[in-house]
C-alpha cells in the first residue's frame, strides 16, 4: 500500500509561486509514475502534470506549460510541482496521485492512477 502526502498549498497573491511537494511512502517512488491533478468543486478533475518512474518523461497540461513544471526526487520519494505566475483560475484542490509502473511510464489518465493523497488547497488572489 502507497500513502501520499501533499504540501505546499496555500494562498497566494495573483503572479507569485508556490511549490507543492508529493512525498510517497510504501514503495519506491522511482517504481512509481506519479501525477498532480486539480478540481474546483462543480467543475471536473483536470490533468496538471504527470511524470514517469525514473523522472525523465513529463507531461504538462498544454495551456498550463509556460508556468508549472514537475519534478522529482526519487532519493526523497517526492514529486514536486512548481507552479509560477498563478493566476486566480488556478484556484483549486490539487491532488497527487501515483500507481506502480514500468521507469519511463507516463500516466495522464486520472482512473489509471491507484493511489490518490488528500489534496492541497491552492488558492490564487486577485
Amino acid at each position: 500500500q502507497v500513502q501520499l502526502v501533499e504540501s505546499g498549498g496555500g494562498l497566494v497573491q495573483a503572479g507569485g509561486s508556490l511549490r507543492l511537494s508529493c512525498t510517497a511512502s510504501g514503495r519506491a517512488a522511482s517504481n512509481l509514475a506519479m501525477g498532480w491533478f486539480r478540481q474546483v468543486p462543480g467543475k471536473e478533475r483536470e490533468t496538471v502534470a504527470a511524470i514517469s518512474g525514473n523522472g525523465d518523461a513529463t507531461f504538462i497540461q498544454y495551456s498550463m506549460s509556460d508556468r508549472f513544471a514537475i519534478s522529482k526526487d526519487n532519493a526523497k520519494n517526492t514529486a514536486y510541482l512548481q507552479m509560477n505566475k498563478l493566476r486566480p483560475e488556478d484556484t483549486a484542490l490539487y491532488s497527487c496521485a501515483a500507481v506502480e509502473a514500468t521507469p519511463m511510464g507516463l500516466i495522464t489518465q486520472a482512473p489509471r492512477y491507484r493511489y490518490w493523497g488528500r489534496g492541497t488547497q491552492v488558492t490564487v488572489a486577485s
